[in-house]
């Protein structure tokens, strides 16, 4: 249960000023109906809808945590593509870089990614995008913390974790960022700093769902800007869900013309294929 008083989710974004600003308050009662829902409701889990006692910090029962949350991948050290054997190239002991990625090394240097996005855990990132479920964003910061911490050497642990921003246009309309929300308790549990405004989105693009490869390609080449210089910096670039890579390339690529010396994507699920 919720306790009295407690403090709404933070966006981290300030509202602008015009048709914005008038819509602001629907978001915002909006955003306060879903919290109070959320408080007097019994939880069910967002994969099987189980009714389950004292979830009210995680978003999954215990069935489902340890039947679909746990698998073993090969991916790609790169963009965490799921690999076989057969179409990679050593990268280190036990590390592999697919094909498209040792032909032409993308402007991230790695990305940790938990599942693959598929059903049922699919129903997780939608929950979060579209229902405000924010207990998810807190699992997969958990997730994504532990894996960090398996995976990334001393030397390679980040300096700031930042999300993948939303056009203002849609941060109103939902009312949060997901990337936001999975990257602050991220940061806390790195114990590193975290900014929510290093990146604008300087154009209102089309939803990349929508568009083929090359077309997400050109939908966001140039739609990010970095607010601060990150000299030297690692940046973990934090998304909730990889399809084609085009938007954390497109990020990437701004973070390493502000000078940051690596860029490693925190991703929570990623596509099986572009």
């Amino acid at each position: 249960m919720c306790k009295p008083g407690s403090a709404m989710p933070s966006t981290g974004y300030a509202l602008a000023a015009g048709t914005s600003r008038e819509r602001a308050p629907l978001a915002f009662a909006a955003r306060v109906a879903l919290r109070v829902a959320h408080c007097a409701l019994p939880q069910s889990c967002v994969l099987c809808g189980a009714l389950c006692v004292n979830m009210s910090q995680q978003p999954m029962c215990r069935g489902c945590d340890a039947q679909y949350w746990n698998e073993p991948r090969l991916r790609c050290l790169r963009c965490a593509m799921p690999l076989t054997l057969g179409g990679t190239r050593p990268h280190g002991p036990g590390r592999y870089v697919c094909s498209p990625c040792a032909t032409r090394r993308p402007p991230f240097d790695r990305t940790l990614a938990l599942a693959d996005y598929r059903p049922p855990l699919d129903r997780l990132a939608l929950g979060l995008k579209f229902r405000g479920r924010l207990l998810v964003a807190k699992e997969f910061a958990r997730g994504l913390a532990a894996l960090a911490i398996d995976r990334l050497a001393p030397d390679a642990w980040p300096d700031l974790v930042a999300p993948v921003p939303l056009a203002h246009e849609r941060l109103v309309e939902r009312g949060f960022n997901q990337a936001w929300e999975i990257a602050k308790p991220l940061a806390r549990a790195l114990n590193v700093p975290a900014d929510a405004a290093l990146l604008r989105r300087t154009t209102h693009t089309v939803a990349q769902s929508r568009l083929d490869l090359d077309a997400r390609k050109r939908n966001v080449g140039a739609a990010f800007r970095a607010m601060r210089e990150v000299r030297g910096m690692h940046v973990a670039l934090v998304d909730d869900v990889m399809t084609s890579g085009a938007t954390l390339e497109a990020a990437a690529r701004t973070l390493k013309t502000a000078g940051a010396r690596e860029v490693t994507n925190f991703v929570a699920l990623r596509t099986a294929k572009d």
